[in-house]
């Protein structure tokens, strides 16, 4: 069953009762990363392995993103700033308790790679934000390895 979540902004990130902030350094180029981030949508199922489907909407506004297991986003772009962020809110999920859901991805030089932190921003029903918080392991994972097979995508 699908739910309509709160609308927010950016600026929820970081008043967000709950929040998963990662950081990983990569060899490609901030506009290589923002690129395969923000501009080859459909590229996050080669990339993001609990990526089933993703193919943006109305020319790139939003998005609608399938995970394996079932779960469905249909997302509005918040910040598209090349090279350095890529934001996006879900506004529709299946995923029960959720109310509002941001995700941001900030890229920074590093060297002649790349600083990339994804902060995962929340709230919902108390069941939800429990769980979130226990899923912090798991999503620190699907970060890590996501971020190491698209850094491998970009250079080679």
């Amino acid at each position: 069953m699908a739910h309509l979540l709160r609308e927010v902004g950016l600026d929820f990130v970081g008043i967000a009762p709950v929040r998963h902030v990662n950081a990983r350094e990569v060899a490609a180029p901030p506009e290589a990363v923002f690129n395969a981030l923000a501009e080859d949508v459909p590229g996050w199922t080669q990339w993001f392995s609990a990526v089933t489907l993703a193919r943006p909407l109305d020319d790139g506004a939003r998005r609608e993103i399938r995970l394996k297991g079932g779960t469905r986003f249909e997302e509005t772009i918040l910040a598209a700033k090349s090279p350095e962020l890529y934001a996006y809110r879900v506004d529709v999920t299946n995923v029960p308790g959720a109310r509002s859901l941001v995700e941001e991805w900030r890229l920074t030089p590093a060297g002649t790679g790349t600083r990339v932190q994804w902060t995962f921003a929340a709230d919902g029903t108390a069941p939800f934000r429990f769980a979130l918080g226990l899923a912090g392991v798991g999503l620190r994972r699907a970060f890590r390895d996501a971020v190491t097979s698209l850094d491998r995508r970009l250079t080679a």
